[in-house]
């Protein structure tokens, strides 16, 4: 929908009648927001799906932002402060015009992320906590930029982090870090890690759709 400034998807619930809750889906670098999709249909179908595409285009794909490597190889990267900035207010506002265009519970709306879409997902819920029921983050981090963060209102804030041991592109430690933070902060933290690489596997994917289900039901 041309009102709606990121192209997405959007999969509404089997009965979509009254406002119901939502989950908007933020896909990694280089993919697109058919990528998520198999994650989001494995989610309770009384669930709006809105899967978001990245801005810019990616070898085939699309990104978030560009990469700052200035503090090491990729497994240090941050985000571009400036790419960061615009799309983090891009989701924003594609989320607020998805609630009017979609009729979706305003007060039920959830975020997905794997990769740069975790880190963004992260981000965005220590911006405004007030928008985002809960956020599911899998193989991100928190950016240099919102880690020291500490916002009114995220105090028991649902949050699912999934990690992979042997993830090359961002380690396990850099999630480890971000879980930390968050519990610091007072954030109702899962935390989860899986014999995987950079990817979602079976048994993370069951995890995030328990966590999911229950913040749902």
């Amino acid at each position: 929908m041309t009102d709606i400034p990121l192209e997405h998807v959007h999969v509404a619930p089997d009965d979509d009648a009254a406002p119901a809750p939502a989950v908007f889906v933020l896909h990694g670098r280089g993919a697109d927001e058919e990528d998520l999709l198999p994650v989001a249909e494995s989610l309770p179908d009384d669930l709006h799906v809105i899967s978001l595409r990245a801005p810019d285009p990616l070898q085939g794909g699309y990104t978030w932002y560009e990469l700052d490597l200035s503090g090491g190889g990729l497994h240090e990267s941050q985000p571009h402060a400036a790419d960061f900035r615009r799309s983090l207010d891009l989701v924003d506002e594609s989320v607020a015009a998805a609630i009017d265009a979609y009729g979706l519970d305003a007060d039920r709306i959830g975020l997905l992320g794997f990769s740069q879409g975790a880190i963004t997902s992260l981000s965005l819920l220590l911006e405004g906590p007030d928008s985002y029921d809960w956020v599911v983050g899998l193989h991100g981090y928190l950016p240099d930029s919102h880690a020291e963060l500490a916002p009114d209102g995220i105090e028991g804030k649902p949050v699912f982090v999934g990690a992979g041991t042997g993830d090359r592109v961002i380690p396990e430690s850099r999630a480890e870090a971000a879980v930390d933070r968050l519990t610091e902060l007072g954030v109702d933290v899962t935390y989860e890690t899986y014999a995987t690489g950079h990817g979602i596997g079976r048994e993370e994917l069951a995890d995030v759709v328990a966590f999911v289900g229950a913040r749902v039901a």
